[in-house]
C-alpha cells in the first residue's frame, strides 16, 4: 500500500478572476461550472474518478467523521474526514487555514483535517487522531504534513485572541514581521502532534498571505480555495 499526498496551487484551472485559476472552493462564489471542471481535472490528475474524492461542508469545528465509500455530497458539518478505505480521496480546502494530512500507513488510516483558527483551538486535529484510533491507528505510526497556510511572519490578530489560541493550542503566539501579536497556527499543530505521540511531521514552509502562487483569503477576498488531498493506492 502507498499513501500519497497532493497539495494544488492557483494554477492550472478554469476559474476566471478573481477565482483564477484552479479555484476548488464551492461556496466562494465562483461559478459552479468551473469548480466542477477543476475538480474534474484535480481527480484526472491523481487518478481516480470524480466520485472517489470526498469533500468537506467546513465550518471551523472540531467535528471529525469517518467515511466509508463516496458520498452523495460534500460530508456534511465537518472540519475532519477520516477513512480506511482504499482509493478514497480525502480532501480539505483552505486559503489561509492549516490543512493537516494524517496516515498511519501500517493500519491503512488516514485523514484529511481543516485547521482553521477555531478548529485548532477547539482540537480538532486531537479529534482526528481519536477517530483514528477507533479505526487502528497508533499515533507512534501517524505521519503528518501541515500544507501552506498563514505563516506567523505576516498573520496579525489582536493580542486577546493570540493569548486565547495560546492557552488552548500552546506554541502558536508569536510577533509577526511588524512586531505586532500574531498566530504560527501550523508550530502549535506541531507540537500538539507531537505531545500525542506523532513523531513524523512534515511542514510545508510556504506561507499563503506571502506566496501569490496560492489563495490568501487574507491578502484578497473574494478569492479561491486550494485543496490537500491523501489518498490509498493499492499494492
Amino acid at each position: 500500500m502507498t499513501v500519497r499526498r497532493v497539495v494544488t496551487t492557483r494554477a492550472g484551472g478554469v476559474s476566471a478572476a478573481p477565482y483564477d485559476s484552479f479555484n476548488l472552493g464551492d461556496h466562494v462564489g465562483d461559478d459552479p461550472k468551473a469548480v466542477a471542471a477543476n475538480r474534474a481535472r484535480l481527480a484526472r490528475g491523481i487518478g481516480l474518478p470524480d466520485e472517489r474524492v470526498v469533500w468537506m461542508q467546513q465550518i471551523h469545528s472540531p467535528t471529525v467523521t469517518v467515511v466509508d465509500g463516496p458520498q452523495a455530497g460534500p460530508v456534511p458539518a465537518a472540519d475532519g474526514i477520516v477513512t480506511a478505505v482504499e482509493g478514497l480521496a480525502l480532501a480539505v480546502l483552505t486559503a489561509d487555514c492549516v490543512p493537516v494530512l494524517l496516515s498511519d500507513d501500517d493500519a491503512g488510516v488516514i485523514a484529511a483535517v481543516h485547521a482553521g483558527r477555531v478548529g485548532a483551538r477547539d482540537g480538532i486535529v486531537t479529534e482526528a487522531l481519536r477517530v483514528m484510533a477507533g479505526l487502528g491507528a497508533d499515533p507512534a505510526r501517524i505521519s503528518a504534513l501541515l500544507g501552506p497556510a498563514a505563516s506567523g511572519h505576516f498573520y496579525e490578530v489582536p493580542q486577546e485572541m493570540a493569548d486565547d489560541v495560546e492557552a488552548h493550542l500552546p506554541g502558536s503566539r508569536c510577533r509577526t514581521d511588524a512586531g505586532t501579536p500574531g498566530l504560527d497556527l501550523r508550530a502549535g499543530i506541531a507540537r500538539q502532534l507531537a505531545e500525542a505521540g506523532v513523531t513524523s511531521v512534515a511542514v510545508d514552509p510556504r506561507c499563503t498571505i506571502a506566496d501569490e502562487q496560492l489563495f490568501s483569503h487574507r491578502r484578497g477576498a473574494p478569492t479561491g480555495r486550494l485543496a490537500s488531498v491523501i489518498w490509498r493506492e493499492g499494492r
